[in-house]
């Protein structure tokens, strides 16, 4: 229960919150001028509640569109942002990579929710398997915002997805992965040339617009 003499913000923001633990991952939430109308407050105040959980990760904002539910995922922060070609060089390897697929396609709902975009937007999705002395070691599947489509015009056989991002002009400044044990699919365990009951240690990287300077 909200003690009198709360924050006009600190209530709208409690509201929000029992509204994110109602609701599901990319459910819509009130809009500023909703919120102004029903708590009888400025736009200034019913933005800053929403801004501070959109700073905690609890929502996202879509210019034009609204804020909306993030994911609920749980993310390892890592110490150092590296790429797997600078990983694998500085290890004195040689990186390539198979490319199994690349191009423009409609977002699935997380990957929209991910990288802050509106529902129906298309994302720039390749996958590739990364080599290192001609030994598949990772399955990486990249999903960029459509700004970052002229990515696909690259050689993906040998570029960094680190470099041609920072070509056009983005530069990755925070990184978040989460690592997951699970048995790997069909296509994993044929990257890996290991029987399909093989358990497989997904390595999740998210890039978009909140990760680039």
């Amino acid at each position: 229960m909200t003690r009198a003499g709360t924050p006009r913000y600190l209530v709208i923001e409690e509201h929000l919150r029992k509204l994110v633990g109602a609701g599901q991952p990319g459910d819509s939430l009130p809009s500023d001028s909703e919120l102004c109308e029903r708590f009888n407050v400025s736009r200034m105040t019913a933005r800053q509640a929403v801004m501070r959980l959109v700073n905690e990760g609890a929502i996202y904002r879509v210019p034009g569109s609204g804020s909306f539910i993030a994911d609920r995922h749980i993310h390892r922060p890592m110490n150092r942002l590296l790429s797997f070609t600078e990983d694998m060089t500085a290890r004195g390897r040689t990186v390539s990579s198979r490319v199994l697929n690349a191009g423009l396609r409609a977002g699935a709902a997380d990957e929209v929710r991910a990288l802050h975009l509106a529902p129906g937007d298309r994302v720039v999705a390749i996958t590739r398997v990364r080599l290192a002395d001609g030994v598949p070691l990772a399955l990486e599947r990249a999903v960029l915002p459509p700004s970052m489509a002229q990515v696909l015009q690259a050689d993906l056989a040998t570029a960094s997805m680190h470099e041609l991002v920072r070509e056009l002009g983005r530069e990755p400044t925070m990184a978040r992965g989460s690592l997951t044990a699970v048995t790997a699919s069909p296509l994993e365990a044929e990257v890996r040339q290991s029987p399909p009951d093989w358990l497989w240690v997904h390595r999740k990287w998210k890039y978009g617009k909140p990760v680039y300077a």
